[in-house]
C-alpha cells in the first residue's frame, strides 16, 4: 500500500497586522492577527505558567507578548495596530513590550467599553 503524504499548509506572509491586547484584572491575552482579523496566534498570561494574581500583571503581558511574537517571527509581521480592550494592568506592560520587540506601531486604538448611562437604578426604599 503506497503512503500518502500530507502536504504542509504553507503560512502566508503577512506584513501588516493587528495585535489585540484583552487586558483584565485577572488574566491578559494577547491575539496577532491579520488584517481581516484572522487569527495567527493567540497567548495568555496562564498559557507560559503564571497562576493567580501573577497573571495580571505588567511584566506577565511583556512576557506574553515575547512568547506569543517568537511564533509568528517566520511571518515577516513588521507594522501593527493594536487594539487594547480592558482595564487591567496589563495594558502598560503589553504595550512597552510590542514597542520593544520590534514592530513598527502604526495605530493604537482603545476599545474598553464605557456605559453611556449604565444599569437603572434600584427602586428606592420605602419605610
Amino acid at each position: 500500500m503506497a503512503e500518502v503524504k500530507k502536504k504542509r499548509k504553507k503560512r502566508p506572509h503577512v506584513s501588516k497586522g493587528i495585535i489585540h491586547v484583552h487586558a483584565t484584572y485577572n488574566n491578559t491575552i494577547i491575539t496577532f492577527t491579520d488584517e481581516k482579523g484572522n487569527a495567527l496566534a493567540q497567548g495568555s498570561a496562564g498559557r507560559y505558567g503564571f497562576k493567580g494574581p501573577k497573571k495580571a500583571t505588567p511584566y506577565a503581558a511583556g512576557v506574553v507578548v515575547r512568547e506569543t511574537s517568537e511564533l509568528i517571527k517566520d511571518l515577516g509581521m513588521k507594522d501593527v495596530d493594536v487594539h487594547i480592550k480592558g482595564i487591567g494592568s496589563g495594558r502598560d506592560g503589553a504595550l512597552r513590550a510590542i514597542n520593544g520587540a520590534g514592530y513598527n506601531i502604526t495605530k493604537i486604538v482603545d476599545l474598553t467599553p464605557i456605559p453611556h448611562n449604565g444599569c437603572r437604578a434600584k427602586k428606592p426604599r420605602r419605610v
